[in-house]
């Protein structure tokens, strides 16, 4: 059987291995000539992981032969954004601080992927420390949009996104601390998730902000990630991270349940925006009428407090940023500044020299925000605003199951186009507030722009915890605007042939 795996859907994958038509060993090395026949131009990956790729496909296709049950996701391609860690590969989070710093045991998110059945590929390219909006901030090299190759992928998993659309991989994990999922997932037409604070265990991740970080999904379908989904909740409650629930469940379960009767909220102010691109507007404005042609009922809601997220987020976040980012010093591991004679001026040069641009921004920024006579003024009153975010949220969700609004204001831009920091920030204000409540949310692509010609994603938000119902709605979005599966064309017909 012949069969293009940058098409094949996660479950296809699974049951062809099943079924005999075709390999683990094969679907793997498919998915490793892809990355070589695509990557060149695409650059999402740091590093392939081909040897632990075909170990796991001889393992799955030694149990298919001894008539072993196969796992859901048995042989299907998966990579993990690079502050995951991951035995037999480095952790870099793409800084030259953790170069060449050796994975010393696995996450919990990952662990449960390879426990799942899936042949890991490797590390994927991110913005250093997760910090942007566009993958340019990686120590190594930018990523590129596989839609075209001049702009970015968005940020800061760039990587998994950009590896997703471009047919490498069929399911990347990302991280998501203010859109960094949503975002790229909307400027690379494929379909990211960020579950719900507490879903997925957050173990063995690189911290940035710790009260703001989740690890998700990206596949080119509902499907795929709602299958993710439920591997990575598999075995409930993960005793190594306190913030992990027990949210262990089938996603795929409630998946094409009807959404007639249910409410979809909406808020018109976001959609008459400054800054929001016109074919975005459109976009939104045609998938409001298509949910409502599938029998959803649009309702008016409001997020008063929505409006001061950026600026509660830019408060909280480089606090935590700061303390996190704190133990990378030169002394136990990362990157050590040769030539130094002082332990203080150790410590500074290798900070110095071994984080970039924007990494110091945030730290220096948090510094501040956390010094004596600033604290108040600031930290604490943005913790006061995150309060009245989540009690906007709360009164939402009393009226409906599900808030659409749009993913990214933009469609993906040209690498180097925008230069002011303050103007990237602005990249992620459609969902930052759903990180500061510790909801979930999830971008589905609904159309390519009428201007542009590239991915537009509509973002549907859902109140702590019914992560379930929200796959059910985003499923009905794809459905009704029929974005299933595209592969990026511009890699269309490179590699990949079983």
């Amino acid at each position: 059987m012949m069969a293009r795996l940058d098409t094949l859907p996660a479950r296809q994958v699974a049951a062809g291995i099943a079924a005999g038509d075709f390999t683990a060993v094969e679907v793997a090395r498919a998915s490793l000539d892809a990355i070589a026949a695509r990557d060149g131009q695409v650059q999402a990956f740091l590093q392939v992981s081909e040897e632990l790729a075909l170990a796991a496909a001889t393992r799955i296709d030694a149990a298919r032969a001894a008539g072993e049950p196969l796992p859901p996701l048995a042989g299907v391609p998966v990579a993990f954004k690079d502050n995951m860690n991951l035995l037999g590969t480095r952790t870099t989070c793409a800084s030259r601080m953790l170069e060449s710093y050796e994975s010393a045991y696995t996450a919990t998110c990952v662990q449960r992927m390879l426990d799942a059945g899936v042949i890991p590929l490797g590390k994927l390219n991110m913005d250093e420390f997760a910090f942007g909006s566009t993958t340019d901030s990686s120590a190594f090299h930018p990523t590129n949009n596989p839609w075209d190759t001049r702009r970015v992928p968005g940020g800061s998993s760039g990587g998994s996104a950009a590896a997703v659309a471009a047919g490498e991989v069929t399911v990347a994990l990302g991280s998501d601390t203010g859109g960094s999922i949503r975002q790229p997932a909307s400027l690379c037409g494929v379909v990211g998730m960020k579950p719900t604070y507490g879903v997925v265990s957050r173990y063995g991740v690189v911290a940035f902000g710790s009260s703001l970080d989740q690890v998700g999904p990206f596949g080119r379908r509902v499907e795929d990630v709602a299958l993710a989904m439920s591997a990575l909740v598999a075995g409930g409650r993960d005793r190594l991270d306190s913030t992990s629930q027990d949210c262990e469940q089938d996603y795929l379960a409630h998946l094409d349940d009807p959404i007639e009767g249910r409410a979809v909220g909406i808020i018109p102010a976001l959609l008459e925006a400054e800054g929001l691109a016109p074919e975005v507007r459109a976009a939104m404005q045609e998938a409001i009428g298509k949910l409502a042609a599938s029998g959803a009922r649009i309702v008016e809601v409001d997020l008063p407090n929505m409006a001061n997220s950026i600026a509660a987020y830019y408060a909280l976040a480089p606090c935590e940023a700061f303390s996190n980012l704190a133990r990378f010093d030169g002394v136990r591991y990362g990157y050590q500044e040769p030539g130094c004679t002082a332990l203080s001026e150790q410590l500074s040069l290798s900070r110095a020299h071994g984080f970039g641009v924007e990494a110091k921004r945030r730290q220096m920024l948090g510094a501040y925000l956390l010094s004596s006579g600033v604290y108040d003024k600031y930290y604490l009153a943005a913790q006061k605003v995150r309060t009245l975010i989540t009690a906007d949220y709360q009164r939402a969700f009393a009226q409906v199951d599900a808030i659409l609004m749009p993913s990214s204001p933009t469609v993906a831009w040209e690498h180097g186009s925008i230069s002011d920091p303050a103007a990237l920030y602005l990249s992620d204000i459609y969902t930052i507030s759903s990180n500061i409540a510790g909801n979930c949310g999830i971008s589905v692509p609904v159309c390519l722009g009428a201007q542009s010609g590239l991915p537009i994603g509509a973002q549907l938000q859902g109140r702590a915890f019914a992560d379930a119902t929200l796959l059910t709605f985003a499923r009905a979005l794809e459905r009704a605007c029929e974005m299933e599966g595209a592969v990026a064309p511009a890699c269309a017909g490179k590699g990949g042939e079983l």
